[in-house]
């Protein structure tokens, strides 16, 4: 305890700075609503309030919601708050971590860079995308541990380390990659032959984890042709990686492009020898650092290490999403860190040959993590940072409004994804929630041409021509809509209303019914089975199901009024 006061003694201003990037570049977005999957996951899911939530999702991020709704009830604010209080812990924890691995004033650049850069807004601004950012806080809390305990022989660091790597597993799968990071660490700065018992607990939970995500694989796949409308199929390596790991390396050098969906993944014979040519040389440079600097090379190759999971040929990952790269970026931030240290330490030899001051004590206060500044780095250094850190930062707080709502992110998607049948789709419900039924319909028509298999896009069509009072068209869509979906309760609900109000009854209760299989715990679906019986005249079977309406939600207002209706009064 003594220590850690005293190193928060000693790192006092650069904490402060840290904390205060962090809130400053995303102050804009705690105002933000929920978007995207925040809406079916938390905001519209009637089971947050429920154990059952957590049981569902059996993650520690579910347990995170759960707790933050049973407080704050459905505030968007506060969902966010916990990812951005993350975020500033893995900034901190970076700050430290870097400093076992290189001098001032590098721990510190990387941590700024990390804290501002545009690039992590996906796992930072956007709810659901908050398992990356949490899973990599409790990852580098880990590592941080670990390499403590290396150095110490703390066994509470050594057991810190540990559950923190269990909580990093708990909130996302995709740390299964990290007792690679700590065998490489080890091949690079310890032993192995004296340090490997040190690994074998993280490996064995590892094989644990594996066989229970693999014992998930096959809904995992079903889910993609079912809910995300991905055909099965084959990445060819050689073209998949070259192009993620070139483009990652393009949004962090060059974030101008940044969007939820990356579709704009085909590129000409001469565009991909261009990116199989650059990412060639960045496995040449990472491999001529191994014997010019371990660091670096460990670092580099910790980017290429952390996207592994998403790398598969297996076709179960997007070939580029910026919230996989979260963990990753931290290995080229520290690249750049080190190379506008030592521009500052080179152009400070030359200035020191010329004769010429280059001191910089008066602009930067001791306990920043920067040290003897004016032997390391000068104004060149510091003007480069203070650039790019500003430039960084205004294009995360442009990048936060992007996240405000449904409408902002929508439109801004649109400008950088045109082939995303996903977009086309959410184009529609932009369209349409603003009374643009025709343009809507063109947007989902565009969605399903770009994917055929797309059942929410038939499914969103049918509403659309429902709205519009063709009725037989919203048929038609809705049950295209559940050939590709059968879980698409909402189709056979709504399909079971336009029966309904066809007086069609019995096709109705044959819809309904089939709504109830995909999903028994609503109890709306119960309170329409019931209205439906009581048009069949059949009272007792009505009765039922209002009453299982109630068991299920006991505030059902209308299947209380339903049942003390002349009908089924007792």
């Amino acid at each position: 305890m003594d220590t850690l006061k005293k190193w928060l003694r000693q790192n006092k201003f650069a904490l402060f700075f840290l904390t205060f990037l962090v809130f400053a570049v995303y102050l804009n977005s705690l105002g933000n609503d929920f978007v995207s999957d925040d809406i079916p996951s938390i905001s519209n899911n009637p089971n947050i309030g429920k154990i059952d939530y957590v049981l569902y999702f059996k993650s520690l991020r579910a347990l995170i919601i759960y707790l933050t709704h049973k407080v704050f009830a459905l505030d968007p604010l506060f969902y966010r708050l916990s990812n951005i209080f993350l975020h500033l812990g893995s900034t901190i924890v970076i700050y430290s971590l870097v400093a076992f691995f290189f001098a001032p004033p590098v721990p510190l650049l990387t941590a700024s860079i990390f804290a501002v850069h545009p690039l992590l807004t996906e796992s930072v601004t956007w709810i659901s995308g908050a398992p990356y950012s949490n899973g990599a806080f409790f990852a580098l809390l880990s590592f941080l541990s670990y390499i403590h305990a290396v150095k110490t022989g703390s066994r509470k660091s050594y057991s810190l380390s540990l559950c923190s790597f269990l909580l990093g597993l708990a909130c996302l799968d995709k740390i299964i990659v990290f007792p690679a990071i700590l065998t490489l660490y080890e091949l690079c700065f310890g032993q192995v032959k004296r340090g490997w018992k040190r690994l074998v607990p993280y490996w064995g939970l590892n094989i644990f984890w594996l066989l229970y995500l693999f014992g998930l694989l096959g809904k995992r796949m079903a889910a993609l042709e079912t809910t995300f409308y991905q055909a099965p199929g084959f990445h060819n390596p050689l073209l998949q990686v070259p192009i993620a790991i070139t483009s990652y390396l393009e949004l962090i050098f060059w974030p101008k492009n940044l969007t939820l969906y990356h579709s704009e993944m085909s590129f000409t014979q001469t565009e991909y020898i261009l990116r199989l040519v650059g990412f060639i040389f960045f496995l040449a440079t990472i491999a001529w650092f191994y014997k010019k600097d371990k660091r670096l090379f460990f670092w580099l190759s910790f980017f290429l290490i952390s996207l592994l999971p998403t790398l598969t040929p297996f076709g179960i990952s997007w070939i580029v999403a910026e919230r996989y790269v979260y963990l990753g970026s931290i290995g080229i931030f520290v690249f750049i860190a080190w190379s506008i240290n030592k521009i500052g330490e080179i152009t400070s030899r030359e200035n020191l040959a010329k004769g010429k001051p280059f001191g910089l004590g008066s602009l930067s206060p001791k306990g920043w993590g920067i040290g003897e500044v004016e032997q390391r780095t000068n104004q060149i250094s510091f003007i480069i940072l203070s650039i790019l850190l500003i430039v960084l930062s205004f294009r995360t707080i442009l990048r936060n409004r992007d996240w405000k709502n449904q409408d902002s992110l929508w439109l801004a998607t649109a400008k950088t994804s045109p082939s995303s049948p996903q977009n086309h789709n959410n184009s529609g419900d932009y369209y349409g929630r603003h009374g643009n039924l025709e343009k809507a319909v063109e947007e989902f028509k565009r969605a399903i041409e770009l994917n055929p298999r797309y059942g929410d896009a038939y499914h969103n069509l049918a509403n659309t021509y429902q709205q519009m009072g063709k009725a037989e068209l919203a048929i038609e869509n809705y049950q295209d809509a559940l050939s590709f979906n059968p879980n698409l309760w909402q189709s056979y609900q709504n399909l079971a209303a336009i029966y309904f109000s066809q007086q069609k009854y019995e096709l109705a209760l044959q819809e309904i019914q089939n709504a109830i299989k995909t999903n028994p715990k609503n109890s709306l679906l119960y309170t329409n089975l019931g209205v439906i019986y009581l048009k069949l005249g059949n009272s007792q079977n009505a009765k039922n199901s209002l009453n299982q309406a109630l068991k299920l939600d006991p505030e059902n207002q209308q299947a209380k009024e339903l049942l003390l209706s002349p009908n089924l009064a007792d």
